[in-house]
């Protein structure tokens, strides 16, 4: 019920919301650290897969780590293929200038390669969530 006073809104509930607090604690808990390992190297792989191949050292050189902060958990997708400063694999995906004054078109090979993943893992935590 809502009471609307002169300069105030009152707002008052009966009962609790610790059927919605289990539901949420058990929605929390349905992925797994070890399903988010699972994820990150079907990631690594496929990211390796998708990589345009020269000598594959920028192929090779994806990896991922599982980061916890404050009641989140996310999965880093990084590749370590520097070169002078510039990532190989970035100047792969949106292009770069050459030293003559000419253009590298990008290739966008990592959202399509990382997609199905994506898709994954929210299709298997709302699996998860639903049989709660």
């Amino acid at each position: 019920m809502i009471e609307e006073g002169p300069f105030m809104i009152t707002f008052r509930h009966k009962g609790d919301f610790s059927r919605l607090t289990r539901f949420l604690q058990r929605a929390k808990e349905a992925i797994r650290l070890s399903d988010l390992d699972k994820y990150g190297r079907a990631g690594v792989n496929a990211l390796a897969s998708a990589t345009p191949k020269d000598s594959g050292e920028t192929a090779n050189s994806w990896h991922y780590d599982i980061e916890h902060s404050r009641g989140s958990v996310r999965i880093n997708f990084s590749n370590s293929n520097v070169n002078q400063g510039v990532s190989i694999a970035i100047i792969l995906q949106y292009g770069h200038g050459t030293g003559t004054g000419g253009w590298v078109e990008g290739i966008d090979y990592i959202n399509p390669a990382i997609q199905p993943i994506f898709d994954q893992i929210a299709n298997n935590a709302w699996e998860e969530v639903t049989k709660l």
